[in-house]
Protein backbone atom coordinates (compact mmCIF):
# COMPACT_ATOMS: atom_id res chain seq x y z
CA UNK A 1 0.00 0.00 0.00
CA UNK A 2 2.81 2.42 0.84
CA UNK A 3 4.45 1.70 -2.51
CA UNK A 4 1.19 2.46 -4.29
CA UNK A 5 0.66 5.68 -2.35
CA UNK A 6 4.25 6.73 -3.03
CA UNK A 7 3.79 6.17 -6.76
CA UNK A 8 0.59 8.24 -6.68
CA UNK A 9 2.64 11.01 -5.09
CA UNK A 10 5.29 11.07 -7.82
CA UNK A 11 3.32 9.91 -10.88
CA UNK A 12 0.22 11.43 -12.48
CA UNK A 13 -3.23 9.90 -13.06
CA UNK A 14 -3.17 7.60 -10.00
CA UNK A 15 -0.56 5.37 -11.65
CA UNK A 16 0.25 4.04 -8.18
CA UNK A 17 -2.70 1.66 -8.44
CA UNK A 18 -0.96 -0.14 -11.31
CA UNK A 19 2.36 -0.12 -9.47
CA UNK A 20 0.77 -1.55 -6.35
CA UNK A 21 -0.92 -4.40 -8.22
CA UNK A 22 2.29 -5.22 -10.05
CA UNK A 23 4.42 -5.32 -6.91
CA UNK A 24 1.96 -7.57 -5.08
CA UNK A 25 1.56 -9.85 -8.10
CA UNK A 26 5.32 -10.11 -8.39
CA UNK A 27 5.54 -11.67 -4.96
CA UNK A 28 2.33 -13.67 -5.04
CA UNK A 29 2.06 -16.74 -7.23
CA UNK A 30 -1.17 -18.69 -6.88
CA UNK A 31 -1.35 -22.30 -8.00
CA UNK A 32 -4.51 -23.11 -9.89
CA UNK A 33 -6.12 -24.57 -13.00
CA UNK A 34 -5.51 -23.35 -16.51
CA UNK A 35 -3.67 -24.23 -19.67
CA UNK A 36 -0.35 -23.58 -18.01
CA UNK A 37 -1.40 -25.18 -14.75
CA UNK A 38 -1.09 -21.79 -13.06
CA UNK A 39 -3.26 -18.79 -12.27
CA UNK A 40 -1.53 -15.54 -13.15
CA UNK A 41 -1.46 -13.39 -10.02
CA UNK A 42 -1.89 -10.00 -11.71
CA UNK A 43 -5.64 -10.31 -12.29
CA UNK A 44 -6.14 -12.03 -8.94
CA UNK A 45 -4.44 -9.13 -7.19
CA UNK A 46 -6.46 -6.65 -9.25
CA UNK A 47 -9.66 -8.26 -7.95
CA UNK A 48 -8.62 -7.60 -4.35
CA UNK A 49 -7.96 -3.96 -5.28
CA UNK A 50 -11.44 -3.66 -6.80
CA UNK A 51 -13.01 -5.01 -3.61
CA UNK A 52 -11.00 -2.53 -1.56
CA UNK A 53 -12.04 0.39 -3.75
CA UNK A 54 -15.71 -0.58 -3.47
CA UNK A 55 -15.41 -0.70 0.33
CA UNK A 56 -13.61 2.65 0.35
CA UNK A 57 -16.25 4.34 -1.77
CA UNK A 58 -18.96 2.92 0.47
CA UNK A 59 -17.18 4.46 3.44
CA UNK A 60 -17.09 7.83 1.64
CA UNK A 61 -20.83 7.60 0.97
CA UNK A 62 -21.52 6.85 4.65
CA UNK A 63 -19.42 9.82 5.77
CA UNK A 64 -21.12 12.13 3.28
CA UNK A 65 -24.54 10.90 4.41
CA UNK A 66 -23.59 11.65 8.01
CA UNK A 67 -22.48 15.16 7.06
CA UNK A 68 -25.63 15.87 5.06
CA UNK A 69 -27.80 14.84 8.02
CA UNK A 70 -25.86 16.87 10.61
CA UNK A 71 -24.65 20.08 8.95
CA UNK A 72 -25.68 22.17 5.93
CA UNK A 73 -23.59 21.16 2.92
CA UNK A 74 -23.31 22.55 -0.62
CA UNK A 75 -25.63 21.13 -3.25
CA UNK A 76 -22.72 19.78 -5.28
CA UNK A 77 -21.75 17.58 -2.35
CA UNK A 78 -25.19 15.98 -2.27
CA UNK A 79 -24.94 15.34 -6.01
CA UNK A 80 -21.45 13.89 -5.59
CA UNK A 81 -22.72 11.55 -2.87
CA UNK A 82 -25.49 10.31 -5.17
CA UNK A 83 -23.03 9.75 -8.01
CA UNK A 84 -20.64 7.80 -5.78
CA UNK A 85 -23.53 5.78 -4.37
CA UNK A 86 -24.70 4.89 -7.88
CA UNK A 87 -21.21 3.75 -8.87
CA UNK A 88 -21.00 1.72 -5.66
CA UNK A 89 -24.29 -0.02 -6.32
CA UNK A 90 -23.16 -0.95 -9.83
CA UNK A 91 -19.84 -2.24 -8.50
CA UNK A 92 -21.49 -4.24 -5.74
CA UNK A 93 -23.96 -5.74 -8.21
CA UNK A 94 -21.13 -6.84 -10.50
CA UNK A 95 -19.13 -8.32 -7.61
CA UNK A 96 -22.17 -10.21 -6.32
CA UNK A 97 -22.77 -11.61 -9.81
CA UNK A 98 -19.14 -12.72 -10.08
CA UNK A 99 -19.20 -14.35 -6.65
CA UNK A 100 -22.66 -15.93 -6.86
CA UNK A 101 -22.75 -17.00 -10.51
CA UNK A 102 -19.26 -17.17 -12.04
CA UNK A 103 -20.35 -19.89 -14.48
CA UNK A 104 -23.08 -17.65 -15.87
CA UNK A 105 -20.63 -14.78 -16.27
CA UNK A 106 -18.20 -17.10 -18.06
CA UNK A 107 -20.97 -18.17 -20.44
CA UNK A 108 -21.74 -14.51 -21.17
CA UNK A 109 -18.07 -13.88 -22.00
CA UNK A 110 -18.08 -16.94 -24.25
CA UNK A 111 -21.15 -15.68 -26.06
CA UNK A 112 -19.69 -12.21 -26.58
CA UNK A 113 -16.18 -13.27 -27.63
CA UNK A 114 -16.92 -16.69 -29.14
CA UNK A 115 -16.10 -15.54 -32.67
CA UNK A 116 -12.52 -14.78 -31.72
CA UNK A 117 -10.92 -17.89 -30.14
CA UNK A 118 -7.67 -16.19 -29.14
CA UNK A 119 -9.49 -13.29 -27.51
CA UNK A 120 -11.88 -15.72 -25.81
CA UNK A 121 -9.04 -17.73 -24.26
CA UNK A 122 -7.38 -14.62 -22.89
CA UNK A 123 -10.66 -13.20 -21.62
CA UNK A 124 -11.63 -16.43 -19.87
CA UNK A 125 -8.17 -16.78 -18.32
CA UNK A 126 -8.29 -13.22 -17.02
CA UNK A 127 -11.85 -13.74 -15.76
CA UNK A 128 -10.92 -16.99 -13.99
CA UNK A 129 -8.00 -15.45 -12.17
CA UNK A 130 -9.98 -12.29 -11.35
CA UNK A 131 -12.75 -14.37 -9.75
CA UNK A 132 -10.11 -16.27 -7.78
CA UNK A 133 -9.18 -12.96 -6.19
CA UNK A 134 -12.72 -12.67 -4.85
CA UNK A 135 -12.41 -15.84 -2.77
CA UNK A 136 -11.82 -13.74 0.32
CA UNK A 137 -15.29 -12.19 0.28
CA UNK A 138 -16.93 -15.59 -0.24
CA UNK A 139 -15.57 -16.84 3.08
CA UNK A 140 -17.94 -15.94 5.97
CA UNK A 141 -15.12 -15.92 8.52
CA UNK A 142 -13.47 -13.04 6.61
CA UNK A 143 -16.44 -10.71 7.03
CA UNK A 144 -15.63 -9.44 10.53
CA UNK A 145 -11.89 -8.84 9.91
CA UNK A 146 -12.74 -7.15 6.59
CA UNK A 147 -15.11 -4.69 8.26
CA UNK A 148 -12.79 -4.17 11.24
CA UNK A 149 -9.76 -3.37 9.07
CA UNK A 150 -11.85 -1.07 6.87
CA UNK A 151 -12.88 0.90 9.95
CA UNK A 152 -9.29 1.04 11.19
CA UNK A 153 -7.98 2.19 7.80
CA UNK A 154 -10.46 5.08 7.79
CA UNK A 155 -10.14 5.98 11.46
CA UNK A 156 -6.37 6.51 11.21
CA UNK A 157 -6.49 9.30 8.57
CA UNK A 158 -9.45 10.89 10.36
CA UNK A 159 -7.31 11.14 13.50
CA UNK A 160 -4.46 12.57 11.40
CA UNK A 161 -6.76 15.25 9.97
CA UNK A 162 -8.02 16.10 13.46
CA UNK A 163 -4.47 16.27 14.84
CA UNK A 164 -3.55 18.78 12.13
CA UNK A 165 -6.55 20.88 13.17
CA UNK A 166 -5.34 20.88 16.76
CA UNK A 167 -1.79 21.74 15.65
CA UNK A 168 -3.10 24.96 14.10
CA UNK A 169 -5.30 25.67 17.13
CA UNK A 170 -8.46 25.17 15.10
CA UNK A 171 -10.71 23.84 17.84
CA UNK A 172 -13.26 22.09 15.65
CA UNK A 173 -15.30 19.00 16.51
CA UNK A 174 -14.11 15.58 15.41
CA UNK A 175 -16.83 15.71 12.75
CA UNK A 176 -14.68 18.28 10.91
CA UNK A 177 -11.94 15.67 10.48
CA UNK A 178 -14.44 13.31 8.86
CA UNK A 179 -15.57 16.14 6.59
CA UNK A 180 -11.97 16.71 5.50
CA UNK A 181 -11.56 12.99 4.90
CA UNK A 182 -14.72 12.74 2.79
CA UNK A 183 -13.95 15.85 0.72
CA UNK A 184 -10.33 14.87 0.13
CA UNK A 185 -11.29 11.29 -0.74
CA UNK A 186 -13.69 12.54 -3.38
CA UNK A 187 -11.10 14.95 -4.73
CA UNK A 188 -8.22 12.49 -5.02
CA UNK A 189 -10.45 9.80 -6.57
CA UNK A 190 -10.19 11.80 -9.80
CA UNK A 191 -6.94 11.16 -11.73
CA UNK A 192 -4.91 14.32 -11.36
CA UNK A 193 -1.41 15.70 -10.91
CA UNK A 194 1.27 13.82 -8.92
CA UNK A 195 0.59 14.02 -5.20
CA UNK A 196 -2.94 15.30 -5.87
CA UNK A 197 -1.53 18.82 -5.85
CA UNK A 198 -4.37 21.30 -6.11
CA UNK A 199 -7.32 18.94 -5.72
CA UNK A 200 -6.21 17.89 -2.23
CA UNK A 201 -5.85 21.48 -1.08
CA UNK A 202 -9.11 22.65 -2.65
CA UNK A 203 -11.03 19.78 -1.03
CA UNK A 204 -9.51 20.38 2.41
CA UNK A 205 -10.21 24.12 2.23
CA UNK A 206 -13.83 23.50 1.28
CA UNK A 207 -14.27 20.99 4.11
CA UNK A 208 -13.05 23.16 6.96
CA UNK A 209 -14.85 26.11 5.40
CA UNK A 210 -18.12 24.41 6.34
CA UNK A 211 -17.18 25.00 9.99
CA UNK A 212 -16.50 28.73 9.63
CA UNK A 213 -12.72 28.60 9.19
CA UNK A 214 -11.37 31.61 7.29
CA UNK A 215 -9.89 31.18 3.82
CA UNK A 216 -6.32 31.95 4.91
CA UNK A 217 -6.45 29.58 7.88
CA UNK A 218 -8.04 26.89 5.71
CA UNK A 219 -5.26 27.18 3.12
CA UNK A 220 -2.64 26.91 5.85
CA UNK A 221 -4.38 23.83 7.21
CA UNK A 222 -4.54 22.23 3.75
CA UNK A 223 -0.82 22.82 3.18
CA UNK A 224 0.12 21.39 6.58
CA UNK A 225 -2.10 18.33 6.23
CA UNK A 226 -0.85 17.61 2.71
CA UNK A 227 2.79 17.93 3.73
CA UNK A 228 2.26 15.71 6.77
CA UNK A 229 0.76 13.03 4.53
CA UNK A 230 2.88 13.18 1.39
CA UNK A 231 6.40 13.39 2.84
CA UNK A 232 6.48 10.36 5.18
CA UNK A 233 4.38 8.23 2.83
CA UNK A 234 6.66 8.97 -0.13
CA UNK A 235 9.83 8.19 1.84
CA UNK A 236 8.39 5.00 3.30
CA UNK A 237 7.10 3.91 -0.11
CA UNK A 238 10.51 4.38 -1.69
CA UNK A 239 12.09 2.38 1.13
CA UNK A 240 9.71 -0.54 0.57
CA UNK A 241 10.18 -0.34 -3.21
CA UNK A 242 13.94 -0.66 -2.75
CA UNK A 243 13.36 -3.70 -0.54
CA UNK A 244 11.35 -5.29 -3.34
CA UNK A 245 14.26 -4.78 -5.80
CA UNK A 246 11.83 -3.26 -8.30
CA UNK A 247 12.28 -0.03 -10.24
CA UNK A 248 9.41 2.37 -10.65
CA UNK A 249 9.89 2.20 -14.42
CA UNK A 250 9.59 -1.57 -14.42
CA UNK A 251 6.35 -1.48 -12.45
CA UNK A 252 4.72 1.26 -14.53
CA UNK A 253 5.59 -0.35 -17.89
CA UNK A 254 4.63 -3.93 -16.99
CA UNK A 255 2.00 -5.63 -19.13
CA UNK A 256 -0.95 -7.26 -17.29
CA UNK A 257 -0.52 -10.49 -19.25
CA UNK A 258 3.21 -10.72 -18.74
CA UNK A 259 4.89 -12.68 -16.01
CA UNK A 260 5.70 -10.38 -13.08
CA UNK A 261 9.33 -9.37 -13.30
CA UNK A 262 9.27 -9.32 -17.10
CA UNK A 263 8.39 -5.71 -17.75
CA UNK A 264 8.03 -4.07 -21.13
Amino acid sequence: MMIGYMANNVLPLRAGEVVRVYVVARRWSVAGPGAAGRIHPFWTTLATLVVERVLDSLAVVLILAMLILIIPVPRFLEVAALVVLTIDLVGITVLIALVAAPEGCARLITRLAGRWPALLRRALNAFETFVHGLDGIRTPSHAVPLVAWTIAVWLAPALAAWTALLALDLRLPFLAAWAVLAFVSLGVSIPSAPGYVGVFHFAAVQAVGLFGVSQSAAVGYALLLHASQILPVTLLGWFYLLREHVSLGEATHARPGAEPGAAG
